[in-house]
């Protein structure tokens, strides 16, 4: 009688019903997580909540991840952008062009000498920083994860300002961007805030959830990231442990023995619950 395949069952489910003992005793001990978004959201591993600006600069070899060629509508081309940015762009041009907008992108991600170029070329042109142009390392596009839309009519300017906002297009925009993940990174209100004009044309990929909680909110990056890490701080403030309560989260479902038998008659394991 052939019994060792049974005896490693057995072994198998006793190692994974230990482990969820301890990963059990462990969210015994962690307080509560009151923030309105979970806190796997917050973790920011894929980096699509880093902050850039004057005081949050990328090094300039920074390369972001898996960046791919954007297939859309689009002047001075081509164009790239991190992977999941460019899909969620995808699915908000075809909705804009349901709802009647025809959208163009003109600037997506740019890498740390080109925006140096840009940056001198502006220098060089009005004899000083205006503001218009991000310093090298600042700029929100190197980060993969912005992007400059515009209309037919904009996106065949030489220039941009804030008055595209008051195209419905823009407005379209505005109102349905966190739908796809997409927020307006220069809201016109936050100026002091952000030290950019608004810009109505530049979005933003951090993903739906927080996108939606942004957008509701009224929320630029630096205050959504100044909210997010002070829940952070008064959650390990009362004990908890932040990244145990990512890992718990982000684990997989637990593991159960189903009713079915195998060809030798020992019990099935599901690695995804019931």
């Amino acid at each position: 009688m052939h019994h060792t395949p049974r005896i490693k069952l057995f072994l198998l489910i006793a190692l994974l019903a230990l482990t969820q003992l301890f990963v059990a005793a462990g969210q015994v001990t962690q307080p509560e997580w009151t923030y309105v978004l979970p806190a796997n959201l917050l973790e920011n591993k894929n980096g699509n909540l880093t902050l850039v600006n004057q005081d949050n600069v990328l090094a300039s070899d920074f390369v972001p991840n898996n960046l791919i060629r954007v297939r859309l509508r689009s002047v001075s081309g081509p164009h790239e952008l991190r992977k999941e940015a460019a899909e969620a762009l995808s699915e908000l041009f075809k909705a804009a062009e349901e709802a009647g907008h025809e959208l163009y992108v003109k600037s997506s991600y740019r890498n740390y000498q080109t925006q140096n170029t840009m940056y001198s070329n502006r220098i060089s042109k009005y004899g000083k920083d205006d503001g218009v142009v991000a310093k090298p390392g600042t700029s929100d596009h190197q980060t993969g994860l912005g992007v400059d839309v515009l209309n037919r009519e904009w996106a065949n300017r030489e220039g941009m300002t804030p008055a595209f906002g008051q195209t419905a297009d823009a407005q379209w925009i505005e109102a349905n961007c966190a739908e796809f993940g997409f927020v307006i990174r220069y809201l016109p209100e936050k100026q002091e805030i952000t030290k950019i004009i608004y810009e109505p044309w530049h979005l933003r990929y951090v993903g739906r959830e927080v996108a939606q909680y942004m957008m509701e909110n009224r929320l630029t990056l630096e205050e959504f990231t100044e909210e997010y890490q002070a829940a952070i701080a008064e959650y390990e403030s009362r004990g908890g442990d932040f990244l145990e309560l990512c890992r718990q989260l982000n684990a997989p479902p637990p593991v159960v023995e189903l009713d079915e038998t195998d060809e030798e008659g020992d019990s099935e394991v599901s690695f995804f619950g019931p």
